[in-house]
C-alpha cells in the first residue's frame, strides 16, 4: 500500500474530531433565552456530558440592565465562545448581534457583528470572562 503525503490522513482526522467531542461535551444540549433563565428559580441549561450548568442570577440581571425585551428574548445563553487554533481571535456566532451590544458595553468600545460573526481578542476574553463567567462557554474548535 502506497501513501500518498498529499492526502488527507483520515485516521487523524477522525480522532481529532472524536477528541473535539469530547472537548466539548460541556456544551448545553440546547441554549435558553434570556427571558427564560429569568422566569427560571433555579437558572440552567442540561450540558451535553448529563451535568447541568448553572447561571448566576446577578449576571443574567446584569444583562437584563443593558437589553430591551426583544433582545431579551432572543439572546441565547451560554453565550459560546469558538476558540480555534488560531492563538489571537476568538469567533461568537451571532444571528441578532445582541451579543456585540453586550460586549460594546462591558468592554467600553464598539464591537461589530460581521457575517453573523464577532470577533474578539484575548485580552478582551479576559475582561468578558470577569463579567459573565457562568453566562459564556467556551467551545473548542479546528
Amino acid at each position: 500500500m502506497r501513501i500518498n503525503p498529499r492526502e488527507p490522513d483520515r485516521t487523524f482526522e477522525v480522532n481529532l474530531k472524536g477528541n473535539l467531542k469530547t472537548l466539548n461535551a460541556h456544551l448545553p444540549r440546547r441554549r435558553k433565552s434570556l427571558s427564560e433563565l429569568l422566569e427560571e428559580k433555579c437558572p440552567h441549561v442540561e450540558c451535553g456530558d448529563g451535568s447541568t450548568h448553572y447561571f448566576k442570577k446577578k449576571e443574567l440581571e446584569y444583562l437584563t440592565e443593558i437589553l430591551n425585551n426583544k433582545e431579551k428574548q432572543m439572546l441565547l445563553l451560554p453565550i459560546i465562545i469558538e476558540v480555534g487554533a488560531d492563538k489571537g481571535n476568538l469567533m461568537i456566532r451571532s444571528k441578532t448581534g445582541t451579543e456585540a451590544k453586550i460586549f460594546s458595553k462591558i468592554l467600553d468600545m464598539p464591537i461589530a457583528c460581521k457575517l453573523d460573526v464577532i470577533t474578539i481578542f484575548r485580552p478582551q476574553l479576559t475582561v468578558l470572562r470577569k463579567v459573565l463567567k457562568t453566562t459564556t462557554q467556551y467551545a473548542f474548535t479546528i
